[in-house]
């Protein structure tokens, strides 16, 4: 078990209590086995650039103390090329001060905004939040883009505390609030958010997630939990809202089954586990059974979370699960699961063609040896030193108290186990923060996958991650183009075989606790110079094969028109 060394620096935010200092300080002040563990081989080291990019963004809850079930959710981003020139732009959801609702201390955040910021392509940004027009309304909270209506422009759908806000990107630079005229208001607790095209039509759906029935005028807590816990509210209902192809969407969370059960939705997070090719919806709940959604094909779902062993902890607790990323972790073709958590992680193997229930391998994997002392919020299921092999990056800090704590940097060993390099992978790991959201992406387009990470009232942070020098591992990423498929290619599978090894990505659009990742998928190749096959398996059902293809690159795959295998080999030139 990791506890916090010595040497670990805090970046405090304001209010933090003195209680939560001698928490920080005294009883996770000693050093552990795993901070002295060597790694394997040098490893890429995760770079603290905020400044260097000209990135300022303040996060906010609305007041100078944390007072607040719905001001401790935080917020998220999101990883979008809006103005499509191949560089992903970043969007950041912040809170603000909202008189009614974030009124127990003294108001902070009264200009907050959510921030666009433009990649300028040399390593830096420029916020162009005023002139594209996204700047939000209300209490933001969560975030996922999608082309929802084909045009080949990246839209934003935002969550907000009793609100939400759908932008339709012009293609010019700008956006339009079309919310109302599409009909995808939502006047809950919005949290974690997912455009899917659940139906397989090639049209985005919209998937919501909403926490709780959160009442600003309930005060009844016991003084040491600082304020009302998530028991103290009623639960919630999730949303489900079709596509219907001409600019508007039509709520269908009850004929759908989605709004059969009420929950307390953290993150959410889509992913084929059956394999069948259709897309299933993974929800984290707090202190409830989280739910699996799984796609009856017919427009409506099921919930088999009980029945697959993923509703709940390996002890059978229905603890504060936060963040879910189905991920292939053993590259045996099966979605495995991960699921962030304020007590212990859970990580669940797929157990594959044999079906039935999912097998707890938290402990197994030695992913239980950073649960416990930590809080987790965000995260990311990546291939983080392009060896092959995914990995996890852990965001985490206090849930009730601003405590601040280190992150967590999971390498996967490729046996089934994951080693903490943490403080072998730069000095970020080795400082606090009370971290919230996180979304990974290769924003410079080198080949590895950097991060950027909110704050719970803190400063947001981009890191960059710096392979080791001449140890470079090559990868290659995809930009999926549907035609007969949505055009994100939202809900394709692919496999890379690179001599001996195969990986097995889905697309998605969210993933992790309220925030959205590179929508390219990405492998990394270790020694390989060449993929030897590639194999996209689209939402719509064609098929198709790309061969000896070179790494390092970023390779643009537009869907073929016919769903053959062979035609669509002959469609996909290989470079």
């Amino acid at each position: 078990m990791r506890y916090f060394p010595r040497q670990l620096k805090p970046r405090m935010a304001t209010g933090t209590p003195l209680l939560a200092l001698t928490v920080a300080f005294g009883l996770f002040g000693q050093g552990s086995p795993s901070a002295t563990t060597a790694p394997p081989s040098p490893l890429p080291q995760f770079e603290d650039v905020t400044q260097k990019a000209g990135i300022d963004f303040q996060g906010s809850f609305g007041e100078k103390d944390l007072s607040s079930i719905q001001e401790g959710a935080g917020s998220g981003c999101a990883w979008i090329d809006y103005n499509n020139d191949g560089l992903l732009d970043l969007y950041v959801v912040n809170g603000r001060h909202i008189a009614g609702l974030t009124d127990h201390s003294a108001p902070d955040g009264m200009n907050a905004t959510n921030h666009l910021y433009r990649n300028n392509g040399d390593g830096t940004f420029t916020d162009v939040t005023a002139q594209a027009g996204v700047a939000g309304k209300g209490f933001g909270v969560g975030v996922t883009a999608g082309d929802f209506d084909n045009d080949g422009n990246e839209d934003l759908y935002v969550t907000n505390y009793n609100s939400a806000i759908l932008y339709r990107n012009n293609g010019n630079g700008t956006f339009t609030d079309v919310t109302e005229k599409a009909g995808v208001q939502n006047p809950h607790f919005g949290t974690g958010a997912a455009f899917v095209d659940y139906d397989r039509d090639g049209r985005l759906d919209l998937f919501v997630g909403n926490y709780l029935k959160f009442d600003p005028n309930y005060r009844q807590y016991y003084t040491a939990q600082h304020y009302p816990g998530p028991l103290g509210y009623a639960p919630e209902t999730n949303r489900l809202f079709h596509n219907n192809g001409d600019g508007t969407f039509t709520d269908v969370s009850q004929a759908s089954g989605i709004a059969s059960q009420p929950g307390r939705a953290m993150g959410m997070t889509v992913g084929d586990y059956d394999n069948d090719g259709w897309p299933d919806i993974y929800v984290a709940n707090d202190t409830m059974p989280s739910f699996l959604y799984h796609n009856n094909h017919n427009g409506t779902f099921t919930d088999v979370a009980s029945d697959l062993y993923v509703a709940y902890g390996q002890n059978g607790e229905a603890s504060t699960a936060m963040g879910p990323i189905f991920g292939d972790y053993n590259n045996d073709g099966w979605q495995d699961l991960f699921v962030s958590d304020a007590h212990f992680h859970r990580f669940y193997q797929n157990p594959g063609k044999a079906g039935g229930a999912f097998l707890d391998v938290t402990n197994a994997s030695d992913v239980g040896a950073v649960s416990g002392q930590f809080a987790g919020w965000g995260d990311g299921f990546f291939d983080f030193d392009n060896d092959g092999w995914k990995d996890l990056f852990i965001v985490n800090g206090g849930m009730v108290w601003l405590v601040p704590m280190p992150s967590s940097l999971l390498r996967n060993n490729g046996d089934g186990t994951f080693t903490d390099v943490s403080l072998h992978a730069g000095d970020f790991f080795r400082e606090q923060i009370v971290g919230r959201g996180a979304c990974f992406a290769d924003y410079d387009n080198d080949g590895y996958i950097d991060a950027f990470v909110t704050t719970l009232g803190g400063k947001g942070i981009l890191l960059h991650n710096t392979p080791p020098p001449g140890k470079r591992n090559h990868w290659l990423t995809i930009k999926l183009v549907g035609t007969r498929s949505n055009r994100d290619g939202y809900g394709a599978s692919l496999e890379a075989v690179a001599g001996s090894l195969r990986q097995f990505v889905q697309s998605t659009s969210e993933s992790g606790y309220l925030s959205q990742s590179d929508p390219r998928p990405h492998f990394g190749l270790g020694p390989h110079t060449e993929v030897d096959t590639l194999t996209i398996r689209w939402p719509s059902g064609t098929v198709q094969t790309l061969k000896n293809i070179r790494a390092n690159q970023i390779l643009t795959v537009t869907e073929p028109a016919g769903p053959s295998a062979a035609e669509a080999t002959k469609s996909g030139a290989t470079p």
